[in-house]
């Protein structure tokens, strides 16, 4: 990811021409500051960016990078409480509230995420099972989303469609057979590069089993049978990777930690994590 053409874009599609608020109240020559404040328990997330936002907002309105000051009192992956101070911002006021949104909107949005996945980790200790996420990022976030599904804690799933096989329902509904299509993938597949299969049922698990696959996901069992599927697998191929996902909750994490599973994917890390509660608030 580009992180500077990035922010270059998003405060482009914010700013446009110029900020007419700012621009007709506040001086440019002002100069002023601003803490950071958090409004909920979290997981920081973010707070490496907002630096790199208010220097991208000095440079795109013509001010010296050095007259951004920026003074962080926690760091990525920390948690921190309501009402804490996280960082301060000594700079000119015009770049200050121009470059307010942006990283107040990467803070929320990051720290949500981290904060959300921090649950199903605290959820899944005392187990085998490690939580990672899915390819279910918003589009050309994902290095960022999955940064901060890493500041909660859980760990990341392929990266996307080039760093790793899965051969999904659909593969084996188009090829036609879960064991042709794992062949083919087996046989394009260099040596390094692991063979994961996802199954539906234990018919199908009992199919997989017989193939050439390194890896297994158990797609939306429900407990007793991801239970049984566990035991087959272990008695057959002990040393497959067994990941499961579909209908992971909280509280379901609690329940499948002690089933035996390496892995359990869970879409939900990102796209049903709520943004965090953060404020940025000019010093008078």
């Amino acid at each position: 990811m580009d992180l500077d053409r990035f922010l270059r874009d998003a405060l482009l599609e914010d700013v446009g021409s110029g900020d007419l608020t700012t621009n007709a109240t506040v001086p440019r020559d002002r100069n002023g500051r601003a803490l950071l404040l958090v409004k909920q328990d979290l997981v920081v997330c973010g707070l490496a960016l907002a630096p790199r936002v208010f220097a991208e907002t000095a440079r795109f309105l013509d001010f010296p990078e050095t007259s951004v000051v920026w003074t962080s009192a926690a760091g990525d992956g920390d948690r921190v409480a309501s009402r804490t101070v996280i960082a301060e911002i000594a700079a000119p006021i015009q770049v200050i509230l121009v470059g307010e949104r942006l990283a107040l909107n990467l803070l929320m949005k990051l720290s949500g995420i981290a904060t959300h996945v921090a649950r199903y980790v605290a959820a899944a200790e005392g187990g085998t099972l490690r939580v990672v996420d899915t390819r279910k990022t918003t589009p050309l976030l994902r290095d960022l989303e999955k940064f901060a599904v890493r500041c909660g804690g859980a760990g990341n799933h392929r990266r996307g469609l080039y760093d790793g096989v899965l051969v999904k329902d659909n593969h084996v509904d188009a090829v036609g057979s879960l064991g042709e299509a794992v062949r083919r993938a087996r046989e394009a597949a260099h040596h390094l590069v692991r063979v994961q299969v996802e199954v539906r049922t234990l018919a199908e698990l009992d199919e997989a089993l017989e193939t050439a696959a390194d890896a297994v996901l158990l797609d939306n069992l429900d407990d007793a049978t991801l239970v049984e599927a566990v035991r087959r697998i272990r008695a057959k191929r002990p040393g497959w990777i067994v990941e499961a996902s579909g209908n992971v909750t909280v509280e379901r994490i609690a329940a499948i930690k002690g089933f035996g599973l390496d892995f359990v994917s869970v879409g939900g890390l990102i796209h049903q994590a709520t943004w965090a509660d953060l404020s940025l608030k000019i010093q008078r």
